[in-house]
């Protein structure tokens, strides 16, 4: 009899915490490594957010939570909805996780069987097709490339829909691309999904508040209310407001699904960490000047980088609307040899001939589901940003 399940044979190790965690080991071995795989912010969290903390430990808020988070911050997530997106929820239809990840995770388990499908496009977020697999579902990959901007199309979408279609996927702005639908790009999916009743919407909406203007943030339950009682709408606050270590992500949905992944929570984790919920209610709640701040700064970042990288002959990379990475394409170098005579045959053979030679660690493009590319996420001060691009330019500049 097998020790380990067939579940776990579904799925694999995440490619960017593997990076990092490579990255980092190199680093403390004395190489002079510049990481840019990490999906994280690089700033401190909000003055007023660590103090919410600190005086919810002084006063004892140290205790189990309900499975579904707190009252109060509960109230907040719904309040947020309301304020920033329109949604009308309340807080039953709200609940509160160890990050936006095991919300996507309890919603999977609480509704997948063997053969029902999930449309992902891509590029994707590594864990997407990886969580649809341990959940027992079929990750349905609906690639979206270069052309279409890493967006799919209405037509696309119709076609990868079958009857054994139950969730679409959809994440905006997106990682790996920083590519956001508008609303009438957005809009135009929605019609879609309004002809297929069977179909559930996941919207990821974890990089909201890092958008770049002209460019303005919608989710699908605004653009389409008809779609509210088959959308589940998360959201965090580790982007937002660098929070990422504190693992606090929620969703707002319909009750009768809030409450089955609330089930699921309650024999695993039982609840999210009672010190975090204490620190996400001030940061939903309290001033927010720091998004505004932090957006300026990683729009500043995007245009340097993206100028940059663009500049190199056979890197192609186009202008993300939101988030804080970009996915270049790596057409033009592939074939070619490094100095050593190592070929370039992939993007993962670029990643890896550029760490070993450079010291610069990015995430190649087929953990994303579509090559030849690469990502870099530019969550990292100038000065680094500059040095690392410079690092990529003499490496590419060197390939014969």
């Amino acid at each position: 009899m097998p020790f380990f399940s067939e579940a776990l044979a579904r799925i694999r190790p995440s490619p960017t915490v593997a990076i990092t965690a490579e990255a980092a080991a190199l680093k403390a071995a004395g190489r002079d490594i510049i990481g840019l795989s990490a999906g994280e912010p690089d700033f401190p969290t909000p003055t007023n957010v660590r103090a919410a903390a600190i005086r919810a430990i002084e006063e004892g808020k140290t205790r189990y939570t309900a499975p579904a988070g707190t009252p109060e911050l509960r109230a907040a997530i719904a309040g947020k909805f309301a304020r920033e997106n329109g949604l009308d929820y309340s807080p039953a239809e709200v609940m509160v996780s160890t990050g936006g990840k095991q919300v996507l995770f309890n919603a999977l388990m609480a509704t997948l069987d063997p053969g029902d499908e999930v449309i992902v496009p891509a590029p994707y977020w590594v864990s997407y097709p990886d969580m649809v697999r341990l959940a027992g579902g079929t990750p349905v990959i609906l690639p979206a490339g270069l052309e279409s901007g890493f967006r799919i199309t209405p037509d696309a979408l119709a076609a990868a829909i079958t009857p054994r279609t139950k969730w679409l996927i959809f994440n905006s702005p997106s990682n790996p691309t920083g590519a956001g639908y508008g609303r009438d790009a957005l809009r135009a999916l929605t019609d879609v999904l309004m002809a297929h009743p069977q179909v559930w919407v996941l919207s990821d909406d974890i990089y909201e508040h890092i958008a770049y203007p002209p460019f303005r943030f919608c989710t699908p339950a605004e653009v389409e209310p008809g779609l509210r009682e088959r959308t589940l709408t998360v959201n965090g606050v580790s982007k937002a407001y660098a929070m990422t270590g504190w693992r606090i992500g929620y969703a707002g949905g319909p009750r009768r699904l809030i409450d089955a992944m609330t089930t699921i929570q309650s024999q695993s984790t039982t609840n999210a960490c009672s010190i975090s919920q204490w620190a996400a209610l001030e940061a939903l709640t309290g001033d927010q000047a720091y998004i505004a701040e932090a957006r300026a700064a990683f729009l500043r970042r995007r245009d340097l980088v993206v100028g940059l990288l663009d500049a190199i002959p056979g890197i192609d990379c186009p202008v993300p609307e939101g988030a804080f990475y970009v996915y270049p394409s790596i057409r033009g170098l592939i074939g070619k040899r490094t100095a050593d005579g190592r070929r370039i045959a992939s993007d993962a053979d670029f990643a890896a001939a550029l760490l070993e030679a450079t010291g610069v660690a990015i995430v190649f493009g087929a953990a994303f589901g579509v090559s030849p590319n690469f990502r870099v996420s530019y969550a990292a001060s100038d000065a680094t940003l500059t040095e690392a691009c410079r690092r990529i330019e003499a490496f590419c500049r060197a390939l014969t």
